[in-house]
């Protein structure tokens, strides 16, 4: 792994600003995860280092950017649909640029049917291509053709990147990238490569930058954020930057995602305890109930491990949280390990579950597995999992009526003169108060509650 500064590429933007008659505005649009949300910040901000203006609406575009998620096809197939209908907005305006950039791109396959299908698409780079996209851009200007290389896998580590966030309170902080675990059902190692840690000093460089300027919370992300540390000189792990990030003085909270119960630990869950700066949520994916499709999923825990580790939290961690990420109909899943799936929530209790029907992915483990089960099965299984949530969620969400609860004000709800707020446990409660509190902290008693929508009143 190499750490790099961002270099601003004064020759690009020359040329780039060079095409244009006036500075040039470009469409951002970002598919997928808070890592993909995060990225495509990234993109807006190097954009605007580059002299462009962002909009919100496609007519109004010279440059037209979709960061594009891999993890299942249906989000694929969306990507696709969409590039498909710029269609008639290219050959009305031949000078408007197009690219696809993100986790698609970098799948065998995806830029060779992006060329041949797609001759109004200008431009592909990869998910580790970001720093890269003026030079690209003016490379794409200069030639006057289309720029479609397939994407190289790049280990580099890019630090102070520019960056527009989409809000001036709530803040994603990657502090690693790439996954190393495999699991039998994932694309992810594919298209975002190998893990790699960012140094601790860059990590809490961005933390007070972000504190610096207000921002009350701030969410950790990598997509196993419990691996961190690995390939790094420094002997550090996750819970120790933890520990850093909470010495540092100002009004926030941290949460993190995702992390991976094989290598979550008691000594995370003492740190969460110690700090109350760290949400007392966990989201920590299960997949399956079942250690036999444990094991098929390449996941490297039994449910015995995982109810150990969520009993620890509950002991060490006042009022603490579960969610969870389950995969329903994975190949060769039976009635009984669906039902071990069924008991195994009951045990714990999630506050939110996140379900998905198995979605096969070519080039994966999983994709090569016989999977007899009917569509019809899946989508029964599926219901009888969301009832008995939905009874799980009310109860517990029923608990908190009576309770105050400090929240960050986040914006407005449906209800007109609504706002809506997050607790510490990630449940949204929704209440009526000046639209000049949002992106700061309120107390809030809450009065009612409907399965995971609070609602209360402001205490003033």
């Amino acid at each position: 792994m190499n750490r790099v500064d961002f270099t601003h590429n004064t020759e690009a933007v020359n040329a780039i600003a060079a095409h244009y008659d006036s500075p040039p505005m470009a469409f951002v649009h970002s598919y997928g995860c808070q890592q993909n949300v995060n990225d495509g910040e990234k993109i807006k901000g190097v954009l605007v280092d580059a002299g462009y203006g962002l909009c919100d609406k496609f007519e109004d575009a010279d440059l037209i950017l979709f960061n594009t998620c891999a993890v299942r096809e249906h989000a694929e197939e969306r990507v696709f649909g969409n590039v498909g209908a710029l269609k008639q907005l290219k050959a009305k305006n031949p000078n408007l640029i197009i690219g696809i950039c993100g986790c698609m791109t970098q799948q065998e396959g995806v830029v060779e049917r992006l060329r041949k299908s797609y001759p109004f698409v200008d431009l592909v780079f990869g998910v580790n291509g970001i720093d890269t996209l003026p030079q690209l851009l003016a490379e794409k200007m200069g030639a006057g053709k289309r720029l479609l290389k397939t994407p190289t896998e790049r280990y580099d580590v890019v630090e102070q990147m520019p960056i527009q966030r989409d809000s001036t309170f709530r803040a994603w902080l990657p502090i690693m990238y790439g996954c190393d675990n495999f699991c039998s059902y994932c694309i992810v190692p594919y298209v975002r490569g190998r893990e790699r840690s960012r140094k601790s000093e860059d990590i809490l460089h961005e933390f007070r930058q972000l504190i610096s300027a207000g921002y009350k919370e701030i969410t950790l992300l990598g997509q196993n954020v419990n691996s961190y540390g690995k390939g790094l000189e420094e002997s550090l792990d996750f819970a120790d930057l933890l520990e850093k990030l909470c010495q540092e003085e100002g009004d926030f909270h941290i949460r993190f995602m995702t992390s991976h119960p094989k290598d979550a630990t008691k000594k995370l869950i003492d740190t969460i305890a110690k700090y109350p700066q760290i949400c007392n949520h966990l989201h920590l994916p299960v997949q399956s109930g079942s250690n036999r499709v444990l094991k098929e999923m390449n996941r490297h825990y039994t449910v015995e491990q995982y109810l150990d580790l969520i009993d620890y939290a509950k002991q060490k961690v006042d009022g603490i949280t579960f969610s969870s990420d389950i995969i329903i109909g994975f190949p060769g899943e039976t009635e009984e390990e669906f039902e071990q799936t069924l008991e195994l929530i009951q045990k714990v209790e999630y506050m939110q579950l996140f379900t998905f029907i198995y979605s096969k992915r070519n080039g994966t483990r999983a994709a090569e597995m016989p999977d007899p089960i009917t569509r019809k099965e899946k989508t029964d299984r599926m219901g009888r999992l969301l009832k008995a949530q939905e009874e799980i969620a009310s109860r517990l969400a029923k608990g908190m009526v009576g309770k105050t609860c400090r929240v960050l004000v986040e914006g407005h709800s449906r209800q007109e003169g609504t706002l809506t707020g997050r607790l510490n446990n990630n449940l949204v409660v929704e209440f009526k108060a000046d639209p000049a509190l949002i992106g700061s902290y309120a107390d809030v008693i809450i009065e009612d509650a409907r399965v995971t929508m609070l609602k209360g009143s402001l205490i003033k």
